[in-house]
């Protein structure tokens, strides 16, 4: 048993999930995103490149994870049809921390990384939009209606995280943003049926 103390001593452990999207955000503001391998970020970490792989698919999927954690719930509650619509998008922004994707939201320009950010927000904005579409027509709206409604609800959703991160997402939580972008959205407004 060593007796050498813990350099971490006095701070939380924190997984390995955190120290690689805490490292690489560092080396994204020192470097830039593109100029950034997953070696680079392994080796700020301290942990194997494997372990990496066991947390994210891509350096992208590091920004995302958190948020793909949730947009998976809104997808799967959305199929499941048993909640309402603006309910399962507002629980997006329950107890959403600022984060990996927030910090690279602010900091876009400094980390060199404004289009792969928003090429990964179209994705995520179509796929959420194609769920919310599919609930619309399985609750009996016209195609056109349920498309045009999935677009906009999920335009909200992503247009709330940006303003929230823009804002200082430290500052504030998200749930009150993102609650204000769906009241924008016909049919989602408090009180509404949907």
């Amino acid at each position: 048993m060593s007796s050498a103390p813990d350099a971490r001593a006095g701070r939380p452990r924190v997984s390995s999930r955190e120290t690689l999207a805490e490292a690489a955000c560092e080396l994204f503001l020192e470097q830039g995103y593109d100029a950034t391998s997953v070696a680079d970020i392994t080796r700020r970490a301290g942990v194997s490149r494997s372990s990496f792989f066991n947390y994210f698919a891509s350096k992208s999927d590091l920004l995302w994870g958190a948020f793909d954690e949730r947009l998976d719930a809104a997808v799967a509650a959305l199929g499941a049809g048993s909640q309402p619509v603006r309910r399962i998008l507002a629980a997006i922004g329950d107890g959403f921390a600022p984060d990996s994707l927030a910090l690279a939201i602010a900091n876009a320009d400094t980390m060199r990384l404004a289009d792969e950010l928003e090429r990964e927000r179209a994705v995520r904005l179509a796929r959420l939009a194609r769920a919310i579409a599919e609930r619309g027509r399985r609750d009996g709206a016209a195609p056109l209606i349920a498309e045009v409604h999935g677009a906009a609800a999920a335009g909200a959703v992503l247009a709330a995280v940006w303003a929230w991160a823009h804002a200082g997402a430290g500052r504030a939580t998200l749930a009150p943003v993102l609650g204000e972008a769906l009241d924008a959205v016909p049919g989602l407004a408090r009180g509404s049926a949907r």
